[in-house]
């Protein structure tokens, strides 16, 4: 155990590096339009340059978490740091389109290696009621990030431009590294399982090539070689995927786990519910701004509520949840946030904020209020403490990925373009995805007695 007088600079080291891989998430959603004015590219750019970022964070966040016990959570949380630090500055120095999407797909990998390093630098500094004492600060402050985020993008990108919403990640990675100068990883008492190379290559393989033709059919057609080629390619690889993880006998994903009941359902409903999240959240502002006229920032602010309530309530929702089950939190949940896109169906011009959007934000931040600390208590409450990190990991790969595929059909449902009627299309089809994770909840969790 590490000395108590290291305790502070290792909470401080694990909330800076998450915080600035949670920002960097819920920042560049309101920048996407200007980045569009800039570099061109329409819908299918900006969806590349959120879905680039998930598309590696997703496919790496399991290796990670291996690599992470295998050569040290500070060694590998530097490393994190610093790609993601480099890849941010690259990102803001962008010429092209191409040049971005890249950029941010080596920032993706190098969020990967943060999020699990910083939460096990915590479980492997703090223990007892310090350790639940020091999560629930790291939470409280990373969660802060998604309410900061889209009001600081939007007026970064009003003021400054949209390049200083990449290049400000520099300033708290740059505090984070000063302070890990401090820290070095104690001693390893015993042998660490090898990593799975190939899964991790398949499943990224498998991703890529099943995103590429989600997001490239609305500029090529479903019958492009170029599209039907990597879909194609991709099926295979995550069939390949599936077929070794069962075989491996250090798995990335072990899927036995998924026998487990709350977890397999909880799993599934996690698809729905983050996918259609992730398409609405990813629309809204995007067609506040290209549609309606709203500027960055506006833009953010209008987003804002949705985060407030969601970090206000959630521990709350969360202690009922202890007490009732979550079942019902599960299933009612999304069933409120996928109500609160179907009253922005209502938008047409001129847009009326307070009437056409403000009430399906309040409806859709309750809902997410009431879904997500029950959900993470029935998945990983349903496996054994001693599985509890690889439980964790899995299901926010679940949550990356599911986000990956909603943003990834936003073009083929909206017609690759967001206007009105394109909107009011995302905002179906996020309702009906909230309310398919809310279905797949109310009849597969079981409460325990």
């Amino acid at each position: 155990m590490w000395k108590r007088s290291n305790e502070t600079t290792v909470l401080l080291v694990a909330i800076l590096a998450s915080f600035v891989a949670f920002l960097d998430a819920s920042i560049v959603n309101v920048a996407l339009p200007a980045i569009d004015r800039e570099l061109g590219g329409g819908l299918a750019v900006q969806q590349w340059v959120v879905g680039g970022y998930l598309l590696a964070l997703g496919s790496l966040i399991l290796v990670a978490g291996a690599l992470s016990d295998m050569f040290g959570r500070i060694r590998i949380l530097r490393l994190g740091l610093m790609v993601f630090g480099v890849a941010s500055l690259a990102c803001a120095a962008a010429p092209a389109a191409a040049a971005l999407i890249a950029a941010r797909i080596v920032q993706g990998a190098g969020a990967a290696l943060l999020v699990p390093a910083s939460l096990a630098l915590i479980t492997l500094t703090f223990v007892g009621r310090d350790q639940h004492r020091a999560i629930g600060i790291w939470t409280g402050w990373t969660g802060t990030a998604f309410v900061i985020g889209p009001v600081f993008g939007g007026l970064l990108v009003d003021t400054l431009g949209w390049r200083l919403v990449f290049a400000v990640n520099v300033l708290p990675i740059a505090a984070t590294l000063w302070l890990m100068a401090r820290l070095a990883d104690p001693p390893r008492q015993e042998p660490r399982a090898p990593i799975d190379a190939l899964g991790a290559c398949l499943a990224a393989a498998g991703l890529a090539g099943a995103v590429f033709a989600l997001i490239e059919q609305q500029r090529l057609g479903w019958t492009n070689p170029r599209v039907l080629i990597p879909l194609a390619a991709g099926l295979i690889s995550l069939g390949l995927f599936l077929w070794w993880e069962r075989r491996v006998s250090y798995p990335m994903m072990p899927l036995q786990i998924f026998r487990v009941r709350n977890f397999g359902v909880g799993n599934i409903a996690t698809v729905g519910i983050y996918a259609g999240l992730s398409l609405g959240m990813f629309a809204l502002p995007v067609f506040l701004q290209q549609a309606a006229g709203f500027s960055a920032t506006a833009a953010g602010l209008a987003v804002l509520p949705m985060s407030i309530l969601s970090l206000a309530l959630a521990a709350w929702f969360g202690r009922l949840s202890g007490r009732y089950g979550p079942r019902l939190f599960m299933a009612a949940g999304p069933l409120l946030a996928g109500t609160g896109f179907l009253l922005m169906l209502s938008v047409h011009e001129p847009l009326d904020f307070w009437q056409h959007i403000l009430p399906g934000v309040l409806l859709a931040g309750l809902g997410l209020a009431v879904t997500v600390s029950p959900l993470t208590a029935a998945v990983l409450g349903a496996i054994e403490t001693e599985r509890s990190g690889i439980a964790s990991a899995v299901n926010n790969a679940v949550a990356r990925i599911a986000g990956l595929l909603g943003i990834a059909v936003a073009g083929a449902i909206t017609g690759g373009l967001l206007d009105y009627a394109g909107f009011r299309r995302a905002a179906l089809a996020a309702a009906l995805m909230l309310f398919a994770g809310g279905a797949v909840s109310a009849v597969g969790i079981r409460n325990r007695p």
